[in-house]
């Protein structure tokens, strides 16, 4: 049965494996840093146990491990669309509310979120009319 690693960095689950050099090039956009030099921290997490889990049994994998409120997951459109923007999956008191962010601004999300400067509802309501955050304008 698959555990997730230890780490107190925030989680991103692959759950897409249709396409390895897909996913390594959304592995080198998330980590790149942002204008200012600011990164997320991330753990990469790569199981095939994870293949096609919906949002819910990723959920269910994720609880019950010293994580933050929060995690993100490398899905089908996260490999393949054209943004690769990733989904961001709140497990506090917005449990199993989503957004999508696109990778250039993974740092926003992750650092803010991590430390707890900024709520999941903050970003979840900055989305665009496709439900992606893009960063806050102005």
């Amino acid at each position: 049965m698959f555990k997730t690693p230890k780490t107190e960095k925030t989680l991103l689950l692959r759950s897409d494996y249709s396409d390895d050099s897909a996913w390594k090039e959304l592995c080198r956009l998330v980590e790149a840093p942002s204008e200012d030099d600011f990164r997320a921290n991330l753990t990469f997490v790569e199981d095939l146990e994870l293949v096609n889990k919906s949002v819910a049994e990723l959920m269910a994998i994720v609880d019950g491990g010293d994580y933050q409120s929060f995690f993100f997951v490398a899905d089908e459109e996260a490999i393949h669309g054209p943004e690769h923007t990733v989904l961001v999956v709140a497990l506090d008191d917005q449990r199993g509310r989503t957004f999508r962010v696109i990778p250039a601004h993974m740092w926003s999300v992750e650092n803010n979120l991590s430390l707890a400067n900024m709520d999941f509802e903050e970003f979840a309501e900055s989305v665009d009319s496709e439900g992606v955050f893009r960063g806050f304008s102005g």
